[in-house]
């Protein structure tokens, strides 16, 4: 079935009116962050009618969910850009960018874990994607690192995601809030990736 070139030029307005609805949205999300964006502001920045902000995202959520999944995105594509790590602590450095992105908001952090596991497949989307990214990296990077080898890379891919999630929502957490992510962070892995002595 061809597509007419009614509806190519209706398709092109569809996808320009979108474009714009995402340029205003990051416009508005570097002045004033994500948790502060409403829905009001990208409206009338974009030049559209509230509607048609509805036409296109579900709401605001799914909006930031497609924005927020393509930043981390553009932070695992510089981590796997470098030479993969080899120890705990590169490991840390390495992911630092993505992990202090998912904690620069308590909003942004909210998001990820409300959005990270679709409980349908037609219901996977940026973030879900992601999460399932982080893993296959991290557990590529596992495979080489000097890390324990009892356990299979795989395994210990889910746990470094594990820890981290757990790290980030200590730091949210008014009776942890003494010790870093960071810290905090390399006392797990260290724990949980370092080969057994013995």
């Amino acid at each position: 079935m061809q597509i007419g070139p009614m509806q190519k030029t209706i398709q092109k307005r569809t996808l320009k009116t979108r474009a714009r609805l995402i340029e205003a949205s990051e416009n508005l999300i570097n002045t004033g962050g994500y948790e502060a964006l409403r829905v009001e502001d990208v409206v009338q920045a974009a030049g559209v009618a509230k509607g048609t902000f509805f036409a296109h995202f579900r709401d605001k959520d799914a909006l930031m969910e497609i924005l927020i999944g393509a930043k981390l995105d553009r932070f695992l594509d510089s981590a796997e850009a470098r030479t993969p790590p080899r120890t705990v602590s590169e490991i840390i450095a390495v992911l630092e960018p993505v992990h202090r992105f998912m904690t620069s908001e308590r909003y942004v952090f909210d998001l990820l874990i409300r959005y990270s596991g679709a409980t349908a497949v037609a219901e996977i989307g940026p973030i879900a994607h992601f999460f399932e990214r982080y893993y296959r990296l991290v557990m590529m990077w596992l495979e080489t690192a000097d890390v324990r080898k009892d356990v299979t890379p795989e395994l210990l891919a889910e746990g470094v995601q594990a820890f981290a999630i757990q790290a980030m929502s200590l730091r949210f957490c008014a009776l942890h809030a003494a010790t870093t992510f960071s810290d905090r962070l390399e006392t797990y892995l260290n724990a949980w990736l370092t080969p057994p002595t013995g």
